[in-house]
């Protein structure tokens, strides 16, 4: 598989397959994205790898707390403006559209959005933490790490969902995994085989044309 293959096969899986990937092809994947650029070679990333018992764990804390903690950072600007606004409801819209699930029935919604905190049956939990004194920068440069996690994962057959929805946890993702005080929960990731046989992985998010966002200018 080439990279081109590999960007094109990458989705965001939200139901996997139960099996655990042998802890010695995750550790290949993880050592292999720390490849990844970093500005001045910061290497700002720090990643907790949880399957088995302490993943289970960390599954039942989050039932018990539905609600979530005090996140650290947005995820999104207070007031999301247009065309970022169409382009996140529109996505959702179409996720909910793949499993059936019509928008008046808001309790279906709120259960498939509790599936984030079961990382959709993924038998592996990445979390990725960095100092939280860094800046943008090295957030840009955690993000691209996350991406060669992700495209590394897919030429080894697995599948991945990155999941900001954790942000929603950082006290307790922090004090299960033994996190540093001085760094913070960024994201996490789900891990593991597709589940082809789920309605809700032939999904796959619209992107717009490339002439909305890139301009090609001093070419022949």
């Amino acid at each position: 598989m080439n990279v081109t293959e590999a960007v094109a096969r990458r989705i965001s899986v939200r139901a996997f397959k139960p099996d655990t990937p042998p802890a010695a092809t995750v550790r290949e994947i993880l050592e292999l994205a720390a490849r990844a650029p970093s500005g001045g070679n910061l290497q700002p990333w720090r990643l907790y790898a949880l399957a088995g018992e302490p993943l289970a764990e960390l599954k039942a804390q989050v039932a018990a707390n539905p609600f979530g903690e005090t996140p650290e950072y947005d995820v999104y600007p207070a007031s999301l403006w247009d065309p970022f606004r169409t382009r996140r409801f529109q996505n959702g819209e179409d996720l909910y559209a793949a499993i059936g699930i019509p928008r008046e029935d808001k309790p279906a919604r709120l259960r498939q959005l509790a599936k984030n905190g079961e990382l959709f049956g993924a038998p592996v939990g990445l979390f990725f933490c960095l100092d939280r004194k860094l800046g943008p920068p090295q957030w840009s440069d955690l993000g691209m790490f996350m991406q060669t996690v992700m495209l590394l994962a897919v030429e080894r057959g697995l599948d991945t969902c990155a999941q900001e929805y954790w942000a929603r946890y950082p006290k307790l993702v922090g004090d299960l995994v033994g996190m540093p005080q001085d760094h913070m929960l960024f994201s996490g990731m789900a891990l593991g085989w597709r589940d082809d046989t789920h309605p809700i992985n032939t999904l796959r998010s619209a992107r717009d044309a490339f002439d909305t966002w890139a301009e090609l200018k001093g070419f022949d």
